[in-house]
Parts: structure tokens; C-alpha cells; sequence
């Protein structure tokens, strides 16, 4: 089997229209990281064989998404059929392996050795290649946390540097930063644990020990790594126990002088439910944000896209697209994508300004339309919503007739439009630290309190919105 990498290949076709179908984040996020733990494809005689670094993925992808992606083949020009299997990984004989199935993803085996003391590791989720130093785009709104990425490369472990911690809003770049330093210190020693992998898959992976009663494993298992590179910690609010296990967990690699990297969507000092001796070493450190990318280096991020696909995109096209899509970097990326894909049937169209707009019309209209939506018609709206005025939003009183519908307010002024978190905290006399809190309890309760959630739904329906409308940010 050649097992070249997929580049334009009916799979990576594939992925690409079935990420175009998907207008929430949270679920694009989700779906990415389930092709994420796709190994290779086979394509023969227009039928397609995916195989994934374990049997959830496989399970995951067969059950919720077999359908669409089967549609997804028609839309890339192929009426064949598609399916799912795990790739069987053979262990080396004496080799002892710990291994469980976890909720979110269930391990996967390095393929080439590692160091002597960790030779039991077993990392949890794979690197993606393409995730590199010479792939990020570098501009005035990430150098500074891509000059830190570089400095943890040349000396891992380093005080001034470990942990890095690099926060900011979905898309901008912090997962690729953090794998490519993965990447790149496998590269200069093979020899190193590396571990890639969610906070949220930590949290699982724990609780599936703790159940076996087999926490000493897990805790071997992630205190005898080189370099540990946690997304997402923000996640770790959810729960005391899990915070715990990681402080100790934190202790025993820092103390042993290795590296961790660490992302999250905001700073850590407006992590409100994170314990507080957390908080002070995430900033013991070295803390970076990843701003909004700049109109030219939206460009310049379009134009290596461009080059690493070998995409036929006239430059027209990328500078359409970097100055009407803003939001993110993924945004952009679903555009272009969808672009190619458009192309790839209408070889000889010529794209102006007019076909553009009516192509990625959903793109441009969700960009504007959030836009325009304001804090303080989110507040009236809100207040009408539940019968209570503005000052009483406004205001420091706590009784629960007025703290939920403020933090409605919060949640849909963070989640649905571009207001940044300081703009927010200013527009309801509030801290950061509370908006962030009021966010984070909403979320809580919208998932256990479907009541609350169509109250939700009603107010963002009165502009014209949905759920799945939110902005990332």
C-alpha cells in the first residue's frame, strides 16, 4: 500500500465539502478531531476504505457520520461506496502496553521508539504533520507567541519558557503552534516523549483509571513524559478533582525540568473556576495571546494555503476572501475550500467579485449580520425576554430572577458577536473574570436545561439567528 500523504485526494475532497456543510465551530472542531485520527485512505475503483488510529474513531465515524460522508463522495465526483475500519497496530512481543477506551479518544501507539524511561508511553493523540514552523503564516498579531514556540524548540524546559501558555479565540492558530513544536522536537530527537491531547480527553482518560482503579498508571503514564502539550484548559473549570490530579501532574514534570505547553481560549488570569494555585503556575511561565490576524496577513495565511494544496486560485480570489472573511482563520480556510471544490467542476469559469459573493454568500452574510448585532440590543432584548429593565441588568444586585437573564446577556453578547471580552465586561460594569463566568454557566445549563435553551433560541430567533450561528472568537 502507498501510503504517500492524501493531498487532493477523493478523501481529502471529501473532508473538505463535509467541513463546508458545517456552520458551528464546536462541530467543525469536533469533526476535525475525529479525521485527525484517520491514518491513510484507500481509493479503488471510486471506492473509498478510511482507516483511524483506533476503534473509537472508526465507531464514531461509522455510527454519525457514514451518511453524509457518503454524500460527501457524490458532491467529489465518485458513486462509490465508503467504510470505516480501525488500522490493527501490532505490538512488540514483551512489550508492555496500557491501554483503555476513553470517552473522547482512545490512545494510539508511537510508531518509532522512544526513550528507555517511557518506552510504556502511549500518546494520545497523533501529531498532524502539516502542523509546522515552516507552514505558520507569522504576522504583527501572533509573532510573539510564534517567537516563543521557536525558543521552546531550542531549549525545552527552560524556566523563562516552561510552561508557555499561549490563549486566544477559536482558529487563530494556538493548536498549530503547539504541534508544530511537537513536531519539531520529535524531528531533532526521536527519542523524546511526546504527548499531544485535550484537556477534555485528560479528564476522560481519568476517570476511565480511576474506575479501573488504575490511576498509578495514568499517573506514570503522564509524569514520566519529555513534553506534554495540553489544548484547551480552560476545560479543567468543570471539575475540582481533574484540577487536582493536574496540579500534581504539573508539579512532577516542571520539577523534573520538562517542557509543557499549554493553550486555552483566554488568559489564565480569567479562568474564574480554576483553582488559584493553578492559575499562578500557568503564569509562572510564559503567557502569550494570538490576536485576530491583520488584513495582510489573512493574505498571506490564503496565499500559503494556496500553495500547500496547489490550489488554481486566480489572487483575485484570495484577496476577496481575506477582506470579507475576518472572523478567523478557519473561516477563511472553509472559503477557499469551498472555492476549490467549486473550481474543480468549473475548471474554465472566471470568478469576479459578483460569482464570489453569490458563492460564499452564507460566509459573507453570517460575517455581517453578526456584526451589526449590538451589546446593547442584546440587553433590551434580553430584558423584554424575561421582563426585567436594563438598570436591573446592569446592576450588582444577585437574586436569580435577575443574575440569569445578565447572563444570558453575557453569553449571546461573547458567543454572537465580535465584541471583544474587555468591551463586554465594560458594557455590563462587570470584570472579565464574570462575563467569563456567566459564559461558562449558561453553557453548563443549556446542556442539562432545554427550557433555558429555547428561551435562548426565542431571543436570538427576535434578530434573526440561530444556535448554530455563534461567532468564534
Amino acid at each position: 500500500m502507498n501510503n504517500q500523504p492524501m493531498l487532493n485526494s477523493l478523501w481529502d475532497r471529501v473532508k473538505a465539502i463535509y467541513l463546508t456543510t458545517l456552520f458551528s465551530e464546536d462541530d467543525k472542531s469536533k469533526v476535525n478531531r475525529l479525521f485527525s485520527l484517520v491514518t491513510r485512505a484507500e481509493e479503488k475503483d471510486g471506492k473509498l476504505k478510511v482507516f483511524t488510529a483506533n476503534s473509537y474513531a472508526a465507531e464514531m465515524l461509522t455510527t454519525n457520520h457514514i451518511q453524509k460522508l457518503k454524500s460527501c463522495m457524490v458532491l467529489a465526483g465518485s458513486e462509490g461506496d465508503i467504510t470505516i475500519e480501525e488500522e490493527k497496530v501490532e505490538v512488540p512481543p514483551n512489550e508492555e502496553i496500557h491501554s483503555l477506551t476513553p470517552v473522547s479518544a482512545q490512545p494510539i501507539y508511537a510508531n518509532q521508539p522512544i526513550s528507555a524511561k517511557a518506552t510504556t508511553f502511549v500518546s494520545t493523540m497523533p501529531l498532524n504533520e502539516d502542523y509546522t514552523f515552516d507552514k505558520f503564516v507569522k504576522g504583527p498579531s501572533n509573532s510573539f507567541a510564534f517567537s516563543a514556540a521557536k525558543a521552546v524548540v531550542e531549549n525545552p524546559g527552560k524556566t523563562g519558557y516552561n510552561p508557555l501558555f499561549i490563549h486566544g479565540g477559536t482558529g487563530l492558530g494556538k493548536t498549530h503552534l503547539m504541534q508544530a513544536i511537537g513536531n519539531e522536537l520529535k524531528r531533532k530527537d526521536p527519542s523524546l516523549s511526546i504527548c499531544y491531547l485535550t484537556a477534555e480527553q485528560f479528564l476522560n482518560e481519568y476517570v476511565n483509571y480511576m474506575q479501573k482503579n488504575s490511576l498509578n498508571v495514568f499517573r506514570n503514564k503522564y509524569r514520566s513524559v519529555d513534553v506534554l502539550l495540553l489544548d484547551d484548559v480552560q476545560f479543567f473549570q468543570r471539575g475540582k478533582d481533574i484540577q487536582e490530579e493536574y496540579f500534581n501532574t504539573f508539579n512532577a514534570l516542571q520539577q523534573a525540568k520538562k517542557q509543557i505547553v499549554m493553550t486555552s481560549d483566554v488568559a489564565p488570569k480569567y479562568l474564574p473556576a480554576i483553582e488559584t494555585r493553578l492559575i499562578s503556575r500557568f503564569e509562572g511561565g510564559f503567557v502569550q495571546e494570538v490576536e485576530s490576524p491583520s488584513y495582510e496577513t489573512r493574505l498571506a495565511i490564503l496565499n500559503k494555503k494556496k500553495e500547500d494544496a496547489s490550489l488554481n486560485v486566480d489572487n483575485n480570489v484570495l484577496e476577496f476572501i481575506a477582506y470579507h472573511i475576518k472572523s478567523h482563520v478557519r473561516a477563511m480556510e472553509g472559503a477557499l475550500s469551498k472555492v476549490a471544490i467549486f473550481l474543480a467542476s468549473e475548471p474554465n469559469l472566471k470568478l469576479d467579485n459578483n460569482i464570489l459573493t453569490y458563492l460564499l454568500k452564507d460566509s459573507i452574510e453570517k460575517e455581517q449580520t453578526l456584526k451589526r448585532l449590538t451589546i446593547e440590543e442584546i440587553q433590551g432584548a434580553v430584558a423584554k425576554k424575561y421582563n426585567v429593565t436594563l438598570s436591573q441588568i446592569l446592576s450588582s444586585e444577585r437574586t436569580q430572577t435577575l443574575v440569569t437573564p445578565r447572563q444570558i446577556a453575557m453569553y449571546i453578547s461573547r458567543k454572537f458577536t465580535v465584541h471583544s471580552l474587555p468591551e463586554i465586561a465594560k458594557s455590563f460594569d462587570k470584570s472579565h473574570a464574570t462575563v467569563i463566568h456567566g459564559v461558562k454557566t449558561i453553557e453548563k445549563r443549556m446542556e442539562v436545561e432545554p427550557e433555558l435553551k429555547a428561551s435562548i433560541a426565542d431571543i436570538l430567533s427576535s434578530f434573526g439567528y440561530q444556535l448554530t450561528d455563534e461567532i468564534a472568537k
